[in-house]
């Protein structure tokens, strides 16, 4: 029995950890899991994304980023490009996360 809930309790901690969005951002574009360019418009991003104060709060598949402080903590490491032809994903940030989510879900799958 005691087994059983073990195991249990084990999928329950890694079905969070995986929703959980960490990221950290790299000074290097050669560093970089994922390029990514910011814009001012919301109806051009792929993904508008809410800063959380938390990491708790960070959901991949809505949006949600927590920034870490060290590389090692983050699971995709991102490299800010100024140009939206070199990246791999277009990002709007919000300060509402209702706001928050992906609007181009083909591109979902570069941060999960």
């Amino acid at each position: 029995m005691k087994k059983i809930l073990f195991v249990i309790l084990l999928a329950l901690i890694g079905s969070v950890a995986a929703k959980a969005q960490t990221v950290y951002s790299v000074s290097y574009k050669s560093d970089a899991d994922v390029k990514v360019y910011v814009t001012n418009n919301k109806s051009d991003a792929d993904v508008v994304v809410y800063k959380c104060s938390y990491k708790s709060d960070a959901d991949a598949s809505k949006g949600l980023w927590y920034f870490v402080n060290y590389k090692s903590d983050a699971k995709k490491k991102i490299y800010f490009v100024d140009w939206k032809s070199d990246a791999d994903i277009v990002v709007y940030f919000t300060t509402t996360k209702s706001d928050a989510g992906w609007r181009n879900r083909s591109k979902m799958h570069k941060m999960l």
